[in-house]
């Protein structure tokens, strides 16, 4: 087994809720399997513990459905990735404006790519 599949088998076996079917971690888009992928090096990095994910994930899909999320299944990724981005924030790995830059840049980039091309970031993007 693969460290990265060990990997995700364990976040899978810590944080009860991640959508799962035999084969591990299941995922309905691309970007999806990328905030998985992304939280589970952070924690790899020792960024945060599971403890304190889940605690962190819970805060914010509370926060979500009080704001109106019917919490169908189909938002959970999105929650994983608000909760991603509020951590990296919190212990300082980036600031929430450098998040809304590159949040930006990468909508603008993704506004000028042609369907079915890979997405790329140039310094266009970031000129606003």
């Amino acid at each position: 087994m693969t460290a990265d599949r060990h990997a995700a088998l364990a976040a899978t076996h810590a944080l009860p809720g991640i959508p799962v079917d035999a084969d591990g971690p299941v995922f309905r888009e691309p970007w999806e399997a990328h905030a998985f992928a992304m939280a589970v090096t952070l924690h790899a990095r020792g960024l945060f513990t599971w403890p304190e994910w889940a605690a962190a994930l819970a805060e914010e899909i509370a926060r979500a459905q009080a704001e109106g999320d019917a919490d169908c299944g189909d938002t959970y990724y999105r929650h994983w990735l608000a909760t991603l981005e509020r951590l990296v924030a919190d212990k300082g790995v980036t600031t929430s404006a450098n998040l809304a830059r590159y949040r930006d840049a990468w909508d603008h980039a993704a506004d000028r790519t042609p369907h079915g091309k890979p997405i790329e970031l140039s310094p266009e993007d970031f000129a606003g």
